[in-house]
């Protein structure tokens, strides 16, 4: 997919930081069918929340919907990422961990108005077995599905990819993350996975 232009993505937070208004547009990309969904975003031009006109420190980007929200020292509440979390498949979703944004948050302020991509979320039971049974690597009793697990990238400005996802990993790890940590470093599977279960950490 093309890369996003620093650019555009400059542009959406310099716009996010005026207004808190609502977008509206149709998604400008298609999601390839890799080992959790996670194709790298393109063109966004979808809902956009700020907040009150505090420094931006970079913006959340939901790979799947296309969907943006502002990263500050307040935004976005707690709510407002539990429902960007949803699952990708059912719309359902559920409570994730404050643990998750904060340390979202904190890497925001490492990367200022870099942009974080969020893979996977929260995975409803439903939709975790049918991964699992088409024989995709996720554990039968995943964190996501309970909540407690994200999967996602950092896109600094003017970088096409991402921060390499072992780098992130040990960055994660030095902010004094105490959950699991997974790095997946492969072509299609470009990100990290952070969760608040036990200490533990293993390279896809």
């Amino acid at each position: 997919m093309p890369a996003v232009p620093f650019a555009t993505r400059l542009a959406v937070c310099l716009f996010a930081s005026l207004s808190s208004a609502t977008i509206d547009a149709r998604p400008a990309f298609s999601e390839p069918d890799t080992l959790h969904g996670g194709g790298f975003a393109s063109k966004k031009g979808t809902p956009i929340e700020g907040g009150d006109d505090l420094p931006i420190l970079g913006t959340l980007c939901q790979v799947h919907t296309g969907e943006l929200l502002v990263v500050d020292a307040r935004s976005p509440d707690q709510d407002r990422f539990d429902a960007l979390m949803a699952d990708q498949a059912t719309g359902s979703s559920h409570a994730i961990d404050p643990e998750l944004l904060g340390l979202l948050r904190d890497l925001a302020k490492k990367h200022p108005l870099s942009w974080i991509e969020i893979v996977s979320g929260y995975r409803s039971p439903k939709y975790n077995e049918m991964l699992r049974k088409k024989g995709h690597h996720v554990s039968p009793h995943s964190q996501h599905s309970l909540g407690r697990a994200c999967d996602f990238r950092i896109v600094p400005p003017g970088e096409d990819r991402g921060l390499d996802p072992r780098v992130l990993a040990q960055e994660i790890r030095s902010l004094g993350w105490r959950g699991g940590i997974g790095v997946y470093p492969s072509k299609d599977d470009w990100f990290v996975h952070a969760d608040v279960g036990q200490a533990r950490s293993w390279v896809n």
